[in-house]
């Protein structure tokens, strides 16, 4: 094994029941300017965005999952599932340090994500605030300290 591929990674990002198409619009360009893998939708289908100024739609991968059962069923395999939510046992993303094989799960802000989501992931990250995000707010910040942290090798 080379030194090069030990530090091999990817990350996706996407959003379980999804609220509005914008949301999903402005969380593909914030993928595709933090370099993320690809993006997905649960639960909803989400044509281009008129939010899409940097072409986000032909240049990363973008997949549909009618269920979480059929997502998780998906998950690549080497990648560790990573929620986005406020609950109690959550870490906070400060303090989070972030593997080089994940899939970022973000919930609506309406619901957040399910409890077979929350159930299902290796981590639940939070951020220091009372009140939830934007979803593509919170995606945004996530990828963000992903870049800024970098990653640990997992």
């Amino acid at each position: 094994m080379t030194s090069e591929s030990l530090y091999q990674g990817y990350f996706g990002i996407g959003i379980q029941n999804g609220k509005t198409p914008e949301n999903l619009g402005v969380l593909w360009r914030s993928a595709q300017n933090f370099g993320a893998s690809f993006i997905f939708t649960i639960g909803n289908r989400y044509k281009k965005q008129a939010c899409d100024t940097h072409k986000a739609v032909g240049a990363i991968p973008y997949f549909h999952y009618d269920s979480f059962d059929d997502f998780y069923k998906n998950l690549p395999k080497s990648a560790l599932l990573i929620g986005v939510e406020l609950t109690d046992d959550a870490q906070w993303l400060e303090q989070f340090e972030h593997p080089r094989r994940c899939v970022y799960l973000l919930g609506a802000e309406d619901h957040g994500l399910t409890n077979e989501a929350i159930s299902k992931c290796h981590h639940i990250v939070k951020f220091n605030t009372s009140l939830s995000l934007n979803v593509s707010v919170a995606g945004s910040i996530v990828m963000y300290d992903r870049n800024l942290k970098g990653t640990v090798i997992l």
